[in-house]
């Protein structure tokens, strides 16, 4: 027999997604109650890099990016989980590379990001890792920051429960909605909103919407190292790839010269949505990615030659 339960707001998914929502609204005063199916979070809020990334973000967006980087900083503090506000670098060893970052920063302040362009000597003083072979320059940027996503999320729920009397249902799939009431195995909830806050969830629970969405899945490929204390990353680095994944290089005229060039030197890059990022966590972890696969039947192991891919384009810019 099911338990008869009620609350203000029902969640369901506990990714990072899920636990913004509950945060805020348990923050207001509502009562709210956040299922999930898994025991643990294990999908893509854990499985990232943990970057805080206003940088990346294209002019409309920043505002958004800003304010949600001044949240993470409130809320690491208030959780007690490893924040390191570390920056960014994006790193430029061809003339279009180059080209890219100048025209970008002709706009930067008045869109209102933090940056500048340095040169190859002021880029070495940052990292120690960085290759200076061929170094062109870099668009440093301060407003970037890391976490640890393991870490974080599972912080942020038990901050939830304890601060803010979420409710927390884990190892509880959510069977049906049919408001006002959610259903679990064993419980029956009436509350007055419900936030499908999950893909899989969406995907099971109201399948008909999801098939016309045109909503797909992502998989992405990253590896992760052993601890190395002894090497500070410093800021996380990039370079010539991820200019034409951010939004925030899509104006720079440049960028279509660029693409054309990695398109006739790496033409498998673009087909594995392949960009390189190298960040590290509070443990001393270099993490390091990524490829973006779409499709709604991803293949589900890591290919290697995707791992080839990544790592040889991180040697270009690494020592």
């Amino acid at each position: 027999m099911q338990k008869e339960l009620a609350a203000d707001i029902a969640v369901v998914g506990s990714g990072i997604v899920g636990l913004a929502h509950a945060f805020f609204a348990a923050r207001s005063g509502a009562n709210v109650v956040l299922f999930e199916r898994s025991q643990n979070p294990i999908g893509a809020s854990i499985r990232n890099f943990g970057l805080v990334w206003p940088v990346g973000q294209g002019p409309e967006k920043l505002p958004r990016a800003l304010r949600s980087r001044m949240i993470w900083d409130s809320l690491s503090k208030e959780a007690s989980f490893w924040m390191k506000e570390n920056g960014s670098l994006h790193l430029a060893y061809r003339e279009d590379e180059m080209r890219v970052l100048e025209e970008f920063q002709q706009n930067a302040q008045g869109y209102g990001y933090q940056s500048e362009l340095l040169s190859p000597a002021e880029v070495i003083k940052h990292s120690g890792v960085i290759n200076p072979k061929g170094l062109l320059g870099a668009l440093w940027s301060d407003t970037e920051a890391t976490v640890d996503p393991r870490e974080a999320i599972l912080k942020i729920a038990t901050l939830l429960e304890d601060k803010y009397k979420v409710t927390q249902r884990f190892g509880h799939p959510v069977r049906s909605v049919e408001m006002p009431y959610v259903e679990t195995a064993t419980e029956r909830w009436k509350v007055d909103q419900v936030l499908i806050c999950s893909g899989s969830d969406f995907e099971t629970l109201y399948p008909e919407v999801f098939s016309t969405s045109e909503i797909t899945k992502c998989k992405l490929q990253m590896m992760r190292s052993t601890a190395m204390p002894r090497c500070d990353l410093g800021p996380t680095l990039c370079a010539g790839l991820t200019l034409r994944h951010y939004d925030a290089f899509k104006h720079c005229p440049s960028l279509e010269q660029l693409d054309q060039r990695y398109d006739r030197e790496f033409p498998e890059l673009k087909k594995y949505g392949i960009h390189i990022l190298l960040a590290q966590n509070g443990h001393g972890e270099l993490v390091i990615g990524d490829s973006h696969q779409y499709g709604l039947n991803p293949e589900p192991f890591d290919q290697e030659e995707i791992n080839a891919m990544i790592l040889e384009q991180l040697a270009q810019f690494t020592r």
